[in-house]
């Protein structure tokens, strides 16, 4: 089969979608990959990489699109529209909850449209394609958060670990998933006061055995988050519903309660956010001020830390692109998990959570 691997166009997002050591894997297994120019150098993989690799090198976007199996890391923007065509599989994250337009065209064109973060193991209710994100995405949201505190960022000047006669910052996190897990990791390691909410209280118990003492594990329900959010410094969005579009649990109003300079830092962005003042942000630009709080809104945080990022996201996908090299469409036949992945299809839109989100583009 023809893999193609885009440059990403997102702003300043240097991940990409393979890296040289699966390049190489899935030349040894007979298909061709063909990699556009530069589209590793911001991972810290040069065209050179690719070609020792077994790869080929291709000078335009076109050239690389035009291939049975795109595999990228994130949504195709409309730039990248036009490339999309029938009879082609996209792999790639696409967060459709929150981008209609985009739901539209892959609806559109025909192509075959599998999610990253909608991949799910049955029974373990696992995604294992986005996990390995939502660990960086969660660590990395303590770090941004802890320097958008410092004063000449906008913050309120609080050192999240505080020092010896000076109490530390509080860190309020919204979901014990992976994302709010992580989080609360590094929170703990600064040395910050760590709240966690969350609506599964099995998830809870779970939390307890990893934290003891040291995280306040709160049920999440309006009173609990309404007086935890008032009193935070840094205020943590790490709710995830599978397919569809975060709830909106912070409003306004109560984002009108934190303390000026306090920091917002919502990973659920890419969903739709869970906090009602936070808008998507980019690395160029990250954060703004709405109603005298430091908002971080930006939808593809790992693009950060692209080295480590490629590698643990290609950990992971790698099976899952040998799998549909090796048997296209068939693969969606062998394996459950690839299978409910699907978002787009045949023109149709058929993932059930998504479906929810969109009811009147369901054929």
């Amino acid at each position: 089969m023809e893999i193609g691997i885009p440059k990403e166009t997102k702003d300043q997002e240097f991940r990409v979608g393979l890296s040289p050591s699966v390049a190489r894997v899935l030349r040894e297994s007979g298909h061709r990959v063909y990699v556009e120019t530069q589209a590793g150098v911001g991972a810290g993989f040069s065209d050179d990489d690719y070609l020792h690799a077994g790869a080929e090198i291709v000078p335009t976007q076109e050239a690389v699109w035009n291939r049975e199996l795109v595999v990228k890391v994130k949504e195709p923007l409309e730039s990248e529209y036009k490339f999309l065509q029938k009879e082609q599989i996209l792999f790639t994250y696409l967060h459709l909850a929150a981008d209609r337009k985009l739901t539209e065209h892959l609806i559109d064109c025909g192509v075959t449209a599998i999610a990253y973060e909608t991949v799910e193991q049955s029974g373990a209710n696992k995604l294992p394609l986005l996990t390995p994100m939502s660990i960086i995405a969660g660590r990395l949201s303590v770090q941004f958060g802890a320097r958008y505190l410092e004063r000449q960022q906008g913050g309120r000047g609080v050192l999240l670990g505080g020092v010896p006669g000076v109490k530390p910052g509080k860190v309020v996190i919204l979901g014990g998933g992976v994302v709010g897990t992580e989080a609360a990791r590094i929170a703990v390691g600064m040395g910050a006061s760590v709240q966690i909410l969350d609506v599964n209280v099995d998830r809870l118990s779970y939390l307890e055995t990893i934290f003891g003492s040291r995280v306040e594990l709160l049920y999440s329900n309006s009173a609990h988050i309404e007086a935890a959010v008032k009193d935070a410094d840094l205020l943590i969005g790490a709710v995830l519903v599978l397919g569809k579009r975060a709830p909106i649990l912070v409003s306004r109003t109560l984002v009108k309660q934190m303390r000026a300079g306090s920091v917002i830092v919502d990973v659920a962005v890419d969903q739709g956010g869970c906090i009602e003042t936070l808008n998507p942000t980019s690395h160029t630009n990250p954060v703004y001020i709405e109603e005298g709080v430091v908002h971080y809104g930006v939808p593809n945080m790992p693009g950060a830390v692209p080295w480590t990022a490629t590698q643990a996201l290609n950990n992971s996908t790698q099976p899952y692109i040998q799998q549909l090299a090796n048997l296209g469409l068939k693969a969606l036949e062998t394996n459950p998990a690839l299978a409910k992945g699907v978002n787009v299809q045949n023109h149709r839109l058929v993932h059930p959570a998504v479906q929810s989100v969109f009811p009147d583009l369901v054929s």
